[in-house]
């Protein structure tokens, strides 16, 4: 089968767990996933994924008449068309994906299948219903992961009621519950309206350090390097500019820490899966559609406007001081051809 989910990272992310949904059900199947170059890397860390196609319409789109958008297209498409698929699922419900998932080859009996029509705070774009072979009715409100989830269960059939009563599993083993006192404060956002000031996060770093805590600031671009470095001028030795990196390798840094704070986006939602102890400071409404649910260490704050330091802080110690369990929680169930684990819930039972 092939995924189409292309953008945006904290989308995808929140998209892998119905690779668990789909192996409980077909051990057997083999899964392809379309995605933007720049996230390619982390799916590629993702062992029950078997062929990462990575796009760039990102950047084709800038100068689309060039000669690199134009051989960049053919080679996507000679690459997407080694295989035909069984069922492609188009995941994000727009036209620029679901022109990928209709471009791909189908077996004899194949189909292509997306969404019938929006949900509360999930992109959608009408005509795709029209471009698939299939289309199927989603619930007006709805959690995001629960959308995936239910869409993937769709596909195939299935009833997503027993799918959700199940609590969403993710494709990264939870190695150990001793991480050093280090925590993420993931800053970087591309949308400006939901950044958090920089006099509130120095705050906040500040009573982290106070506590005994050390900080550790990622980035993504020379603006976000800037931002970083001017905070930890401002906190001293007890913060660190961790120096730039691929997804897959800052996957596995954060994985090592004790836990993460930060705004909505793919780092935050990153958090999430890893089963880390987080926080997500959100400054729009779209909470409902993608805070974290169903787990004592993760949680939101904010929803309309953004949150005041003191709630954040407040909401840092409540999850802070949630004792989780020493053991990794495997999933019972199918797994995947590659034996893959996959981590406990972060996105508990939600209702369709």
């Amino acid at each position: 089968m092939l995924v189409v989910k292309l953008s945006s990272l904290g989308d995808v992310i929140q998209t892998l767990p119905v690779l668990h949904d789909i192996l409980a059900l077909h051990p057997q199947a083999h899964i392809d996933w379309v995605v933007e170059e720049a996230f390619a890397d982390l799916l590629r860390s993702v062992p029950s994924i078997s062929r990462v196609i990575p796009i760039a319409q990102r950047r084709w789109r800038q100068a689309p008449w060039s000669p690199d958008a134009r051989h960049g297209w053919a080679a996507f498409w000679a690459d997407l068309h080694q295989h035909a698929y069984d069922v492609v699922i188009d995941f994000q419900g727009l036209i620029k994906s679901a022109r990928v998932a209709r471009g791909a080859r189908l077996s004899s009996g194949g189909y292509s299948i997306t969404y019938a029509n929006a949900s509360d705070w999930c992109a959608y774009e009408w005509p795709v219903r029209y471009m698939l072979k299939r289309c199927v009715p989603m619930e007006k409100t709805i959690h995001a992961v629960a959308r995936y989830r239910s869409l993937a269960a769709r596909a195939w059939g299935q009833d997503p009621a027993p799918v959700l009563a199940q609590s969403a599993a993710y494709p990264w083993p939870q190695l150990s519950a001793s991480h050093p006192r280090c925590i993420v404060l993931a800053h970087g956002t591309t949308r400006a309206d939901n950044a958090w000031p920089m006099a509130d996060w120095l705050g906040l770093a500040q009573r982290l350090v106070a506590e005994g805590w050390t900080v550790a600031l990622p980035h993504a671009n020379d603006s976000e390097a800037q931002w970083a470095v001017q905070l930890q001028s401002a906190i001293g030795k007890a913060c660190e500019v961790w120096p730039r990196m691929g997804l897959a390798d800052l996957r596995q840094r954060m994985a090592d820490c004790g836990g993460v704070i930060g705004v909505d986006s793919g780092l935050g939602h990153l958090a999430v899966a890893l089963d880390l102890p987080t926080v997500i400071i959100f400054s729009q409404a779209r909470v409902s559609r993608a805070g974290p649910v169903g787990r004592a260490h993760q949680t939101a704050v904010g929803g309309n406007t953004a949150p005041e330091p003191p709630a954040v802080w407040a909401a840092w110690q409540s999850v802070s001081l949630v004792e989780r369990p020493l053991e990794a929680l495997a999933v019972t169930g199918a797994t995947s051809p590659n034996d893959t684990t996959f981590t406990s819930p972060s996105h508990g039972p939600v209702p369709p």
